[in-house]
Order: C-alpha cells, then structure tokens, then sequence
C-alpha cells in the first residue's frame, strides 16, 4: 500500500480523488469534463472535500453530482443562486457554489442571479457558456451570437427580430456586491491553469466573506454546434472569443 500510495504521489497527472469512476454522458469535446475536474482539484486542494456544497439545476450539468463526490442539492431551472443563498446563509462555514449554463442562467435564472449578486451573497458562480440550449436540442439561448444557426435560429441569429448576445458577465462587474468577475475557457493546457486560478480564488474568496464571485467559462457544443472538438474548439476560438473576450474583468 505504501508504494501504491507513493508512486500515486509521484505521478505528475491523476484523476483527481473527488472524480468518481462514472461514465460521463457529456458529448466528445464538451467543456464540462475539464471544467468538473478543475473543481474537483480545487476542493481537494483546499482541503474542503467534506464542507462543500454544491448546487446544480436543469440543464447539461444537473447530473453534476454523478462526478464530483461532494454534497449536492439539485435546483429547480434557473434557481440555482436562491438555494445557494439559503444553504449559504444556514451554513456559512460551508463552500457553497452553483454550476449552471447560459440556458439556466442568463434566461430563466436571470433575477436570481442579478439579486444573488446585488445582495452579495458569499457564493461562487460557475457559469458554462457555450451559446446554446445544449441539452434540450440546440436552441437559441440568450447568448447566442448574431449569425449563428440553431434549432430555433435555422437563419442564424438576427439583432433586429432576436436581440443581442447577453454579456452577463459584464452587467455583473457593476453591481456593488460582487467581488470577483472573471471569464474564461479551457481550450488549451496555458487556459486550463489560468480558469484552475481562477476557481481557487472564486472559492477563497467565498470561504473569506468578500462577496459573491462568478466565474465565466466560454465553452464548446460540438453536438450543438455540428461540428468535431477539433472545429468546435477553433469556432470558438474565431467567433465566440471576440463577443466574450477572456480574463479577469473585476477582482476586488
């Protein structure tokens, strides 16, 4: 056991120990793998794998807690934020976050969120936006960009009858309870540990009461999108990026 448990240390990559040995049912080339396991490396790395709560509501992320092997509570579509406030506030000591898509979040879940950060509730939002309705057949969300296809969008996306791509991140940075707006992407390894700071300092910032943090990760739907990881990853890269350009957009 003691050279197992030695040679396990010595390894320079390894499942983290909260990422349970399900199979995941997120498409090839979907963000929200890597993104579960850099959260699952964040707990674990603070020491907190027994004192976090998680919250996930409708949408491709609600079997979050299928993966990471952490207290979950499941939210009703677009509350996520209002659970997170009340088990914040029952259990402070705890690291409470929700992990929620555009589709939940900047539609549906748009009032929970805006309030949760106005009141400055010591939570972390994780927010996975990749520009479309993943889980329910690829329809236009809130954050689609002009142009792009979708099942309800087959024209593309049209400012004029649709409306514009919603940056939530940016309206987030003005209100006075948010101490933390970040976005970011896990495309490649260089972005991998830029988002990996990120959530630890969401997270810290949670655990030291400074207000609420909400990390923006741009992500791909190659099923959505119609393309391979390969093209999906280099789409965004090309169209999603100039819209919702990468890095730290408030810190406090």
């Amino acid at each position: 056991m003691a050279e197992v448990q030695k040679t396990q240390e010595n390894l320079v990559y390894a499942k983290p120990r909260l990422i349970k040995d399900n199979v995941m049912h997120y498409c090839p080339g979907c963000s929200h793998g890597t993104v579960h396991k850099l959260v699952a490396e964040v707990i674990e790395e603070m020491g907190m794998e027994n004192k976090t709560v998680g919250v996930s509501p409708v949408g491709c992320s609600v079997l979050a807690y299928n993966y990471i092997d952490i207290d979950w509570v499941e939210a009703a579509h677009g509350r996520a934020c209002a659970v997170a406030t009340g088990v914040k506030r029952v259990a402070p000591e705890r690291l409470v976050f929700t992990y929620q898509g555009d589709g939940d979040l900047a539609s549906i879940g748009i009032g929970e969120t805006v309030h949760a950060a106005q009141r400055g509730e010591k939570i972390v939002v994780i927010y996975i936006n990749n520009a479309i309705y993943g889980m329910t057949g690829g329809q236009m969300s809130p954050t689609t960009l002009p142009g792009m296809k979708t099942s309800t969008s087959p024209y593309g996306r049209e400012e004029a009858l649709h409306g514009f791509p919603f940056k939530v991140a940016d309206m987030i940075k003005v209100l006075d309870g948010t101490c933390y707006v970040t976005r970011q992407a896990v495309h490649t390894p260089a972005a991998v540990r830029k988002a990996k700071k990120a959530i630890r300092k969401a997270f810290e910032n949670s655990m030291e009461g400074k207000g609420l943090s909400f990390v923006e990760f741009v992500s791909t739907c190659p099923s959505g999108w119609k393309q391979t990881a390969t093209e999906a990853n280099t789409w965004m890269e090309e169209h999603m990026f100039p819209v919702y350009p990468l890095g730290d957009i408030k810190d406090i």
